[in-house]
């Protein structure tokens, strides 16, 4: 078991918020118990944070804040914890994301992260196998912030038809996941459109892309493959991805017709009236 006074504060980001979770609440004069009774949380719970067994939530910090007067020390910090719970190879990309003024992205598998439910990433990130499922989901909804903004990004997003009939997580998750792209439609700074079964080939069979843009840096180019992601800023690259970007808004449909047809899919789909392997009834 770690010893709390062991902890390098230096060591991560998690290892400074459980070190400075001690110290704060030590200097409070409270037990942990008592500050466990204050945020509505276990002791237990204290412990874990403080040890680096636990990863803070964005809520667990936010109730820290109010009780030991911080000034939002823990809200903030909390931020960097949850980033460092993301793959190592996509953290960099993470941090580029938060800086880009506007973000282009191609999903042919997915809803792109940024427009998730939580129950919708959980069921994505469940059938990635991946470890750590509750930091991981904590982590994407954490990028979604960017969105909550004074001044958030301009994204525009392309989907394939595809994503929206592939199940993740069952009928519900789905009707929900659904909705909330249908949010979006009433928000200035979200585009969505659907790229159509009917529009056969297109310049992106390659797969999943995102093109950003920043005030003052080049553009860069982000895609993944297993494991590993690549981000480039070279010229050429971003040039002919953002050619095929402008390719695919053309053969996709508007943001009105595909908000139509992401309603239609959900009705019959993911309705009330849908039977169980979610085909509609005829």
């Amino acid at each position: 078991m770690v010893n709390i006074r062991d902890l390098d504060p230096s060591a991560s980001p998690l290892d400074y918020y459980g070190y400075e979770l001690r110290r704060l609440r030590e200097a409070a004069g409270l037990k942990q118990q008592q500050l466990g009774d204050i945020i509505f949380c276990t002791a237990s719970l204290i412990g874990q944070v403080e040890t680096t067994k636990k990863v803070p939530t964005r809520d667990f910090s936010e109730r820290l804040d109010a009780a030991l007067g911080t000034d939002w020390h823990f809200s903030r910090l909390v931020g960097l914890v949850l980033r460092s719970q993301l793959p190592s190879w996509f953290q960099a990309y993470a941090e580029m994301e938060v800086r880009a003024t506007h973000i282009s992205s191609f999903q042919p598998q997915l809803v792109y992260g940024l427009l998730q439910t939580e129950a919708y990433a959980r069921a994505v990130l469940q059938a990635g196998w991946g470890e750590k499922l509750d930091e991981a989901v904590a982590a994407r909804m954490e990028r979604q912030r960017i969105l909550q903004r004074e001044r958030p990004p301009l994204v525009w997003v392309v989907l394939d038809e595809a994503v929206l009939h592939r199940p993740f997580g069952g009928r519900e998750i789905m009707r929900e996941q659904l909705d909330r792209l249908l949010e979006f439609q009433f928000r200035r700074e979200v585009g969505i459109q659907i790229l159509p079964f009917s529009a056969g080939q297109h310049p992106a069979t390659v797969g999943a892309f995102n093109v950003l843009r920043f005030d003052g840096d080049p553009d860069i180019v982000y895609a993944e493959s297993y494991g590993s992601a690549h981000v480039t800023a070279n010229p050429e690259t971003v040039g002919d991805c953002a050619h095929r970007y402008d390719h695919l808004q053309a053969a996709a449909l508007s943001v009105e017709d595909s908000a139509a047809l992401i309603a239609r899919v959900r009705e019959e789909r993911y309705g009330d009236h849908a039977r169980p392997d979610g085909r509609a009834v005829a």
